[in-house]
């Protein structure tokens, strides 16, 4: 759909009357530019710098603009029209033209009074707003600002502009439309045929305001503009409406005729919209209808009864619906058929083979005779079949269609090999995440208008010759990554060059030196080649490769051994962990947004100088040899500092008390470190905060009460350091309102447990199920992870469960009873109230604790007898009661059938299975016993636990726990990292290749 998206919007520019605004071809007739104008055009150009190349206009090689110049006649200046009677400036097109900076209300631009066409689409004009004075061109017919990052409020004056006839403000992200601007503009501009405000925010106005729209309007586009409510019924009978695009406003609503619906439209975009989709009934309604875009929609009745109807469609959307069952081949039939997208939806089998399946079909003109229909799409430009369960090989007819352009059959089951293309007009080609194997085709070497290439995530295998690519001249991306059995010829010689190349993906296989054929691209923006087997230093020529252009690097996961400088100056994502890098931190570039260096052997001090970064979001230096006092200005990156991970280095001092008010930070993490003293009161600043890990180090003083006022804290780590004191009560009507994870456990608490925090931990109380899909903490290219005491192993999460609930208080003074109120905690996985100075009995209540897998209440002076509604919880799978004072029988079922000896080690009193000390039960039968060897007790004393590995109630999405530690659905390369291994987890970030695929 992403796909899709682009290219109509694209193509709505191009059918802009003149969109182009070149200058026209003036005869010898023709008067000169009038020399206030020339002047006029001249100081509005260079008001501006010149900055990056666009995207947008890269793909389209926009000619540039360099003919204006002082003295000559601007009238044959590259997008410059003059009126062929007066010399009059009518038309100016600065489209692409790469001009950065605000447009200041009094710009000579304004000057140009006869203007009929405006183009400044494609700039950067941030942070400036539309100036009112844009509706002082009382001759302009067309304007496109398209894409010039226009900010602030839209100015009610475009509505002067009584002569327009097209509008393009689309995707301006930071300007907002106010419903009376827009009711303005919809009742003065009666000429309007096309309107088009894709991306612009109009979350306050109601869809009510576009009724009065002109009837002469053949194009509205309000793609993703925040609208919701009911969107007016008469829109849909505007007499010469062609083009309707509303897609993705997912709170908008309304009704489609049923019938009496007479209209010109041709292309209609209902994608990820409220709107009730009747098929059958808008295809008979809408004789016109060539394009029909219904991703992610509320469809009514059933899905196959519509496709026999489709046949006049030449572009069809019904992607991300959810539909299942067999793949319908029947679509694929349709002559006129140039785009398809089923991707997103739970298809099932084989791609059909279409060549050897035709249908028989009686000619007209003789009952006797037949002739066969073939199946094969010969038209077709793009077809998506990503995201489904489709399996087995690719067909032949895939490979065999003249026209195809766009195959992207990513995200399936697919197997086998992939064959050879038998035509060269492929530009977009994506296997990924499947099951193929074998050699990449030698077609492949042939694509000369290949763009984008993704085989990531299968089992490609042989050797690659780099220069395969040499001949695609077009390539933008190359994604190669998790092919483990690919092997690449690295030091080929290198006698050619990709110009366009931007992205280069090669994760994952099973690189062991850096690709010599790299050298050549001197416009790379990414670089991946994180997880391979390369080491040594980072050679000199990849630090001068790129130092303008390069914007993402991953080298993570390799054995990299010392880097130099970072020269890149525009370096935007540096990912540099998981290596042997040794020697003083490097210092990011000022650009830098996510900066890894975590598990190397970095040493020293953190440099002030890394304050100069502008406006850093992820700072990660954890585990590393960083010594020396925390720099304060850490915690004055208040509007971009979302995550700053400094955990198990050598830091002392205490923590800076800088974070200043309206800081976005939303997790801090100093784990494992020497730092001492108290904890800065400039926390409660942190209004973001969702994880705060301060354990491991040597921080004293209360229990920090005033913590509990941020409304986003969800994990607050404390254990191992020198806090002491008794827990008051909250000092806030709802304290830690989101806490899901808490441990202060091995520090000097003493009194009551806080009861009445429990009664208000709302987050632990409530079940909430999530939907039944994973989700963590984190960031896209970050997750937050924690250390936790988990069934008896004090374990790395390497990603943190947003369900994952656990109380540890255990290596305290904490005194008394436990309270009744633990279990209205009904969400916890875990609960260790161990090694404190508790009494009483332990409460029924704990039987509540349905979701609990582990407790552990050992090293106490509990009484009375083990609760027989423990026995209810089916997924308890680790119990550790040991050195108290229980008595009584052990209760039977479920999972306490599985429970072994240490469980209950120290209590003299108690009896029954598996203790070898029997209890008289109702039947005078001794109850089963299970004799301890000496040999037992040796383990027993070195390792207090047991961990049952089968039991009642297993099958819970976590198992035995690791289901906590799942990293992601990327092929992870380790599930967990036990503390006293080697650590070692796989980090990828996820890509945004287009933004509607993202939706």
């Amino acid at each position: 759909m992403g796909r899709l998206l682009f290219f109509l919007i694209f193509f709505l520019f191009l059918s802009l009357p003149n969109s182009s605004l070149s200058s026209f071809s003036l005869n010898s007739s023709t008067p000169l530019c009038l020399s206030d104008q020339s002047s006029a055009l001249l100081h509005f150009r260079n008001s501006f710098s010149v900055g990056d190349s666009n995207y947008y206009c890269d793909l389209y090689s926009y000619p540039p603009k360099n003919s204006w110049k002082m003295g000559t006649d601007c009238c044959g200046w590259d997008g410059v029209t003059c009126d062929s009677m007066t010399g009059h400036v009518i038309a100016v097109d600065l489209s692409c033209s790469r001009l950065q900076g605000p447009i200041h209300p009094n710009t000579t631009l304004f000057s140009l009074r006869h203007l009929q066409r405006l183009n400044l689409a494609y700039n950067d004009f941030y942070p400036s707003a539309i100036s009112s004075k844009f509706g002082g061109f009382a001759n302009m017919t067309h304007l496109n600002l398209t894409l010039s990052y226009f900010a602030g409020n839209f100015p009610s004056e475009i509505s002067y502009l009584s002569k327009l006839v097209s509008l393009d403000l689309s995707v301006n992200f930071y300007m907002r439309i106010e419903t009376p601007s827009l009711k303005r503009l919809v009742q003065n501009l009666t000429h309007l045929t096309e309107l088009v405000l894709d991306d612009v925010n109009m979350s306050s106005v109601s869809p009510n305001s576009f009724m009065n729209l002109s009837s002469s309007l053949t194009s509205l586009s309000l793609f993703d503009c925040g609208l919701k409510g009911r969107f007016p019924d008469n829109i849909f009978h505007l007499p010469n409406l062609q083009l309707l695009y509303v897609g993705y406003n997912y709170n908008l609503t309304g009704s489609l005729p049923t019938y009496n619906w007479s209209t010109p439209l041709k292309s209609l975009i209902l994608s990820r919209t409220e709107f009730p989709i009747d098929l059958p009934n808008l295809i008979s309604n809408l004789k016109s209808l060539k394009e029909l875009y219904l991703g992610g929609c509320n469809f009514i009745g059933s899905y196959p009864t519509f496709l026999p109807n489709l046949t006049q469609i030449t572009s069809l959307d019904l992607s991300y619906n959810n539909f299942g069952g067999q793949f319908p081949w029947s679509l694929l039939n349709f002559e006129g058929l140039i785009e398809l997208d089923l991707s997103g939806n739970n298809f099932i089998g084989q791609l059909p083979d279409l060549s050897t399946n035709q249908t028989q079909v009686s000619s007209s003109n003789s009952s006797s005779k037949s002739r066969l229909v073939s199946q094969i799409p010969s038209n077709l430009v793009y077809l998506s079949l990503s995201h489904n369960l489709l399996n087995g090989t690719i067909p032949s007819w895939l490979y065999d269609i003249p026209s195809l352009q766009y195959l992207l059959l990513d995200n399936n089951q697919l197997t086998g090999q992939i064959d050879e293309f038998q035509h060269n007009s492929l530009n977009y080609l994506d296997l990924s995440n499947n099951n193929l194997h074998g050699h990449l085709p030698v077609s492949i070497a042939k694509l000369v208008s290949l763009s984008y290439l993704n085989i990531s995530f299968n089992n490609i295998s042989g050797p690659l010759e780099s220069v395969m690519f040499s001949k695609l001249k077009t390539l933008q991306t190359v994604d190669l990554s998790h092919n483990p059995l690919l092997s690449f010829s690295t030091y080929s010689i290198v006698e050619y060059t990709l110009p366009k190349l931007r992205d280069l993906h090669l994760s994952s296989c099973n690189i062991s030196d850096f690709p010599d054929f790299i050298k050549s691209m001197e416009s790379l923006r990414e670089l991946d080649l994180s997880n391979n087997h390369i080491k040594g230093n980072i050679p000199i020529w990849l630090l001068e490769m790129g130092k303008d252009s390069l914007s993402s690097l991953n080298l993570s996961y390799n054995s990299l051994t010392s880097i130099r400088h970072l020269p890149w100056r525009n370096l935007y994502i540096l990912d540099l962990s998981y290596n042997f890098l040794q020697g003083p931190l490097p210092i990011p570039p000022w650009s830098i947004d996510f900066f890894s260096v975590s598990r190397n052997n970095f040493s020293g001090n953190i440099p002030s100088l890394i304050c100069n970064i502008t406006f850093p979001n992820v700072l990660d230096l954890s585990h590393n040899h960083l010594s020396n006092t925390v720099p304060s200005c850490l915690g004055n990156f208040s509007y971009s500092l979302t995550v700053l991970d400094l955990r198990s280095n050598k830091l002392n001092g205490t923590i800076p008390a800088t974070f200043a008010k309206g800081n976005y930070l939303r997790s801090l993490n100093l784990n494992d470190n020497q730092l001492e003293g108290s904890l800065p009161r400039s926390l409660i600043n942190c209004r973001r905060l969702e994880v705060l890990d301060l354990g491991n180090n040597k921080i004293s003083g209360n229990f920090p009460h005033w913590l509990e006022s941020l409304p986003e804290l969800r994990v607050l780590v404390l254990r191992s350091n020198k806090f002491h004191g008794a827990i008051a009560n909250p000092k806030t009507k709802f304290p830690f309102p989101n806490l899901r994870i808490i441990d202060l456990s091995h520090n000097e608490f003493h009194g009551l447990l806080p009861t009445k925090y429990f009664n208000h931990f709302k987050a632990m109380i409530s079940m909430n199920a999530n939907n039944g899909k994973l989700k963590y903490m984190g960031e896209s290219y970050y997750h937050d992870s924690v250390m936790v005491t988990m069934k008896g192993f004090y374990i790395e999460m390497v990603k943190i469960q947003n369900l994952f609930t656990t109380i540890d208080f255990s290596n305290n003074s904490f005194k008394g009873e436990i309270p009744k109120s633990i279990g209205m905690l009904k969400s916890l996985k875990g609960l260790n109230f161990s090694h404190n100075n508790l009494i009483g009995h332990m409460p029924p209540t704990l039987g509540n604790l349905s979701n609990l897998e582990w407790l552990d209440l050992s090293s106490n002076m509990l009484t009375g007898k083990i609760p027989g509604q423990l026995a209810d919880i089916t997924y308890l799978e680790v119990l550790n009661l040991s050195e108290n004072r229980l008595v009584g029988m052990i209760p039977r079922g479920n999972q306490f059938n599985t429970f072994e000896n240490v469980s209950y080690l120290g209590n003299l009193g108690l009896c029954g299975f598996p203790l070898t000390k029997t209890c008289d039960n109702v039947d005078g039968q001794p109850l089963p016993s299970l004799t301890i060897q000496d040999n037992d007790f040796k383990f027993v004393n070195w390792f207090h636990w047991k961990v049952v590995l089968l039991g009642y109630g297993c099958g819970f999405m976590f198992g035995l726990g690791l289901g906590y530690l799942v990293l992601s659905s990327e092929k992870p390369k380790w599930l967990v990292n036990i503390v006293y291994g080697e650590r070692r987890n796989m980090v990828q970030r996820s890509k945004n290749n287009a933004r509607g695929r993202t939706r």
